[in-house]
């Protein structure tokens, strides 16, 4: 039943925009014990139907700017192709450090985002 809660959270979020990952690599190293590589693995795999039907409803919703897509598509491949090759040769210690080290930064920048940021006229309080 864990794993279902964590898959549903990680759908939220990747749904969203905002990568499941954030949510599904912690869970399973913090609370499954899973070794991190193994946790990158199982987000990328996993991540592949939940892409699919996101990018297909935004699609319809016309939020895709195609222009901006393939050379952000294009050069993620090769990004990706590359941090494949550095993942496998650095220890699950390590990455486990620099993950947290990255969510910790990205959590940072959006929490000051929120406090300095005008409030949007549009939202209600």
């Amino acid at each position: 039943m864990f794993f279902v809660v964590i898959g549903f959270f990680a759908g939220i979020i990747g749904g969203m925009g905002m990568g499941g990952g954030t949510i599904l690599i912690p869970a399973l190293i913090l609370f499954a014990n899973i070794d991190p590589k193994i946790a990158q693995s199982i987000n990328l795999l996993s991540s592949i139907p939940m892409t699919i039907i996101a990018l297909i409803i935004h699609i319809r919703s016309k939020n895709v700017v195609l222009k901006l897509v393939i050379p952000i598509a294009l050069f993620g491949v090769f990004g990706a192709i590359f941090g494949s090759f550095v993942a496998n040769y650095l220890s699950s210690y390590i990455l486990k450090k620099v993950f947290g080290v990255f969510l910790l930064v990205v959590g940072s920048i959006e929490v000051k985002k929120g406090f300095s940021s005008p409030k949007n006229k549009d939202c209600p309080e």
